[in-house]
This record gives C-alpha cells, sequence and structure tokens, in this order.
C-alpha cells in the first residue's frame, strides 16, 4: 500500500508543489528547484543522494518535525565541510526481516489491547508508511539436493512456527500498511530489490496523486543492497524501524557525501566480485565511516543493475552508511525487466528527469566531500583476504599469500604436508 500523505496539504512556504504530467497520468510532486530559483542552495550541484534526503524534507515540511530552516540548511550542504547538524530524515517505507519485525508487529499488537482496554478504537493503530516484513531468516534446511527439497523446507517451517505465522496473518489481515512476503520467496534484500522497490512512490494527497523518490529503512545492515537500484535506505535498529512505522524521522547529521568515480568497463573475466572486493580496500583505506558514498562517472553506463547492488550491498564491509548509484536508463531497463509496469517505469524516468535525479552519460558531476577514483579495466581477479575482505588478494597472488599465512601461524616451520598441498 502507498504510504498516506496525509488528509490536508502540507505547507508550502517554498512554493515547490508542482505538477508532473506523463503519458499514463497527472502527478503532484515537490520540486527541488524551486529553491534554486529563490536564491536557497545549488540544486544542480547537490550529490544525488542528498536531494533525495532535500525532497523528504520538503515534502514533510510541516514547522515542528521538520522546518523551514531544516529545509534551507540541507539546501545549502556545503560540500567540503557539510553543517555538522542534526537533520530530520522521513523514509518512504520500512523492510522489516523476521527476527526483528516480528516483535514490531507484536508491540502494534500490543498498543491495540491497550487502547481498545482504554475503550477507544483499536482500528486507527497502524504503521504510517507501508511495511513489508519478509520471513528469511528463520528458514531451516532440512532437505536438500532435490526438486522437492524448497517444498519441504517451507512445509516445516510453517510447522514448527505455526502460532507465529498464525500471528502474522492476523496482522496482515487486521493492520493497514501492513504486508508478509512468505518464507520460501526469497532474501530480503533480494525481494526488496526485485519486488519491493519502485524508485519512485506515488501516494494520495490533497493535492491529488503526490509523486516522491523511493527510500527505506530496514532492520538488517545490507538493506544498502537497494542502494544499486537508486533507492536510499540503510540498516536500523528494531526501534528505530517501529518509529518509522509510526510517522517519526531518523535523525542524523549532515552527511559527507565521497564521490567514487569509476571509468572504462570490466575487462574479460573480472566480476562484480572483483570490482567489489577492490572498491571496499580503496574506500577503507580513505576511511568513510559514518559517510554516504556516491559513485559517479562513465563508467556507470557499463555496470548492471546486479552489479551495483553487488557493491551496494557491501556498505557495511567498507564502513559507508550508503553506496548510491543514481537512477538512470539502466535502472529503467532493469525495472522492466523484473516486471515493473509501464505505468511506473514512465514515472519514475518523468519524475526523476524533472526533479534533477536522473544520470545520463555527460551529466555534470555533483560535488563531493571527497572523490576516488577507478578505471573499471584495472579490476583484476582476486579473494577477499583471510580475515577481512578489504584485505583483497589478487588471484596470481593466492599461492603466495596463503604460504605467508601458513607461515605467519606456524612460525618459520611450515609442516610438510601444507608445503605439499601449496605446489
Amino acid at each position: 500500500m502507498p504510504p498516506s500523505s496525509g488528509p490536508s496539504a502540507r505547507p508550502d512556504p517554498f512554493r515547490a508543489r508542482s505538477t508532473l504530467r506523463t503519458a499514463h497520468g497527472v502527478y503532484t510532486f515537490y520540486d527541488l528547484h524551486a529553491l534554486e530559483r529563490q536564491g536557497i542552495g545549488r540544486v544542480p550541484r547537490l550529490p544525488y543522494s542528498i536531494k533525495v534526503l532535500l525532497e523528504a524534507m520538503l515534502r514533510n515540511l510541516d514547522g515542528f518535525v521538520v522546518t523551514a530552516d531544516d529545509v534551507a540548511g540541507l539546501a545549502n550542504w556545503e560540500a567540503r565541510s557539510p553543517a555538522q547538524v542534526e537533520m530530520p530524515f522521513m523514509p518512504g517505507r520500512v523492510v522489516l526481516q523476521d527476527f526483528t519485525g516480528v516483535p514490531c508487529v507484536v508491540d502494534l499488537a500490543a498498543m491495540r489491547d491497550a487502547m481498545q482496554r482504554l475503550g477507544g478504537d483499536p482500528a486507527v493503530i497502524n504503521p504510517l508508511v507501508p511495511c513489508d516484513l519478509v520471513i528469511d531468516h528463520s528458514v531451516q534446511v532440512d532437505a536438500f539436493g532435490s526438486r522437492v527439497a524448497l517444498t519441504i523446507n517451507a512445509q516445516k517451517e510453517f510447522e514448527r512456527n505455526r502460532e507465529r505465522y498464525e500471528f502474522l496473518k492476523w496482522g496482515q489481515q487486521s493492520l493497514g500498511n501492513f504486508r508478509v512476503v512468505p518464507p520460501a520467496t526469497g532474501i530480503v534484500h533480494q525481494v526488496n530489490l526485485e519486488y519491493l522497490a519502485r524508485c519512485v512512490w506515488s501516494s494520495p494527497g490533497a493535492d491529488g496523486e503526490v509523486a516522491f523518490p523511493d527510500s527505506c529503512v530496514g532492520t538488517d545492515s545490507h538493506t544498502t543492497m537497494v542502494n544499486g537500484l537508486g533507492v536510499v535506505g540503510w540498516g536500523v535498529g528494531g526501534i528505530e524501524a517501529e518509529a518509522v512505522m509510526l510517522g517519526q524521522p531518523v535523525y542524523m547529521l549532515t552527511p559527507e557525501v565521497i564521490g567514487f568515480r569509476l571509468k572504462g568497463r570490466l575487462p574479460e573475466g573480472s566480476t562484480a566480485t572483483d570490482l567489489v572486493l577492490t572498491v571496499t580496500q580503496m574506500l577503507r583505506k580513505r576511511g568513510v565511516v559514518d559517510k554516504f558514498v556516491e559513485f559517479c562517472g562513465p563508467g556507470l553506463a557499463e555496470l548492471s543493475v546486479p552489479d551495483r547492488a553487488t557493491i551496494a550491498n557491501m556498505a557495511p564491509e567498507y564502513g559507508a552508511t550508503i553506496g548510491f548509484f543514481p537512477v538512470d536508463r539502466v535502472t529503467l531497463e532493469y525495472l522492466r525487466f523484473t516486471g515493473r509496469d509501464e505505468r511506473l517505469v514512465a514515472l519514475v524516468e518523468a519524475y526523476c528527469r524533472a526533479n534533477a535525479m536522473f544520470w545520463e552519460p555527460g551529466s555534470p558531476e555533483p560535488d563531493f566531500t571527497d572523490v576516488l577514483e577507478l578505471d573499471l579495466s584495472s579490476v583484476r581477479p582476486s579473494l577477499a583476504g583471510p580475515k577481512r575482505p578489504q584485505d583483497r588478494v589478487p588471484l596470481d597472488a593466492v599461492r603466495a599469500a596463503w604460504r605467508k599465512e601458513l607461515a605467519d601461524s606456524f612460525g618459520k616451520q611450515v609442516p610438510a604436508d601444507a608445503v605439499n598441498m601449496s605446489r
């Protein structure tokens, strides 16, 4: 279900509400260019990820949780030294995995019970943004190596946890804005990428259907995988996710954004895994903890969404809050490939172009806090280091690296059988 924009129109002190026309309908949207027309900030120079945060502020401006000063402050984001002030971010949706998501639903059920005891209407207690709970963490492997293994494992999961599934079925039937993705469907991050993410959402508002960029928080650190589809999102704890479900913002310091410029194309024999190990090594050396990383440069056009998602998925390993890829033609092709309807694809393209969020080869590069550069043609087949992924070992150096690890572990006297294995 789409998120609610509220029964009445938000304040619009920047006169940013505008109309977007597509071949499939007319939408209201909050135009970031309105800020620049009033001499506030330099929207075209902002990183794409900052534009998503800024739009969320502009759309949710209420004078209380989000103020005009919050909007103006972020619009004037200084690349080299962003103001270290706390800003409210209101994500568009929440993605839950079963271990941390079920307690959130239990809390909502408890609040409904309390409301009923107090004589109120329990039906008014619902998530205020769309919430999807994906069952993937609890599934065990009882059967394998056969065509019916998936069915057997799913059946045993329902048998073991019948009470929990009865409760979740109640939640899906009783709560608004809440869906459950059953077991044996896929890993939460892949389900989010292939089915749940939309790049641009729309919801009913006082001024008609309101379009806005997709953004989310999830109760798993690798929620960042969806950054590969142009969606700003990252992992949070259960309490933070529950707060967002109930309409509260995520408070964060204004982030630095590290640009990662890509050029060239991957050589034959090198994979997305080799690329992500190289990227992780470079970013760990630079230091990007609590920072946004945004990928840019002509090399973007050479990476598929699965390749981008592989890099974005590793954001926790290189320490960044997100590893973001902007929406472009590759994104639109992926949406079509995964069965999103043409109405959505048309909305995504029209909205992102209208609001300066669509990347094309030759697009001006945003201002970044710092920039790293990688020629994709230089990426070589590699293995993750013996202890940490950033300790990348080129494939042609694996034997020497392995022998060194053995020597460091056993001292100068390496066991004979280990030496023989390395020949």
